[in-house]
């Protein structure tokens, strides 16, 4: 479930409106030989489990599918990934938590069940919740979960007694940052930052520049420049 988990983590904010999911298939029967792995792909889809069977192709009858979200029940532009894992034959499915979506929550689980798939549910739960917090913010309160992210000196300042910017982070900190963009939908600003600093918002982290988010600048009075780095 762990690997299942950490491939989820591949689509954090590249996946939106969907969550990101991680599915792993395993054949017991082959020596717990994995035989197809899969993440929710850019844009939402194709889903998890589709990748992670299209991989393992006739090996996936019989094998046990570990994925880090409940498989979806409703029918979309894809079909029900329940009803794929049903196909393919898949005799067991391990999830790490139920998906809150009311169009899924515990649809799938039921049909896989009365498929003859047996089906075992909390693996994991706790990080598999952590993982998806704003997808199932959206999907239950109905608004958007919020990383809310500042530097300061070890006395409060954000910048020096002039107002100029500086940086007050380390390497580290300033890495952990981009990761931030990275793993989120978008990144708001109010417009004093944006003429204060004058910042791109972008993920610079070696490998992963196609990751940035969506970029929101509070500006009620249109007061950015057409040739900021925004």
């Amino acid at each position: 479930m762990r690997t299942a988990l950490s491939l989820a983590r591949r689509g954090l904010g590249s996946v939106w409106p969907n969550p990101a999911v991680g599915c792993v298939l395993v054949r017991e029967d082959l020596g717990h030989r994995i035989v197809g792995r899969g993440w929710t792909q850019d844009g939402g889809r194709p889903h998890a489990e589709t990748e992670a069977l299209g991989r393992a192709g006739e090996l996936a009858r019989g094998a046990t599918a570990y994925v880090s979200l409940e498989p979806c029940n409703h029918q979309g532009e894809t079909g029900a990934c329940s009803e794929a894992l049903i196909n393919a034959g898949v005799k067991r499915c391990v999830i790490a938590t139920e998906d809150s979506d009311p169009r899924v929550s515990g649809g799938g689980v039921k049909r896989l069940q009365n498929a003859g798939v047996e089906t075992l549910t909390g693996i994991c739960q706790k990080e598999a919740l952590y993982l998806n917090v704003g997808f199932l913010m959206r999907v239950t309160e109905g608004r958007p979960m919020f990383t809310l992210k500042t530097a300061t000196t070890l006395d409060g300042r954000v910048a020096t007694v002039r107002g100029n910017s500086k940086w007050i982070t380390g390497a580290g900190a300033r890495a952990f940052a981009h990761g931030l963009r990275a793993d989120h939908d978008a990144i708001l600003i109010g417009i004093g930052t944006a003429l204060a600093d004058n910042p791109s918002l972008t993920c610079r982290l070696p490998g992963m520049e196609d990751r940035s988010p969506v970029r929101i600048v509070a500006d009620s009075a249109l007061r950015l420049a057409p040739d900021s780095l925004l």
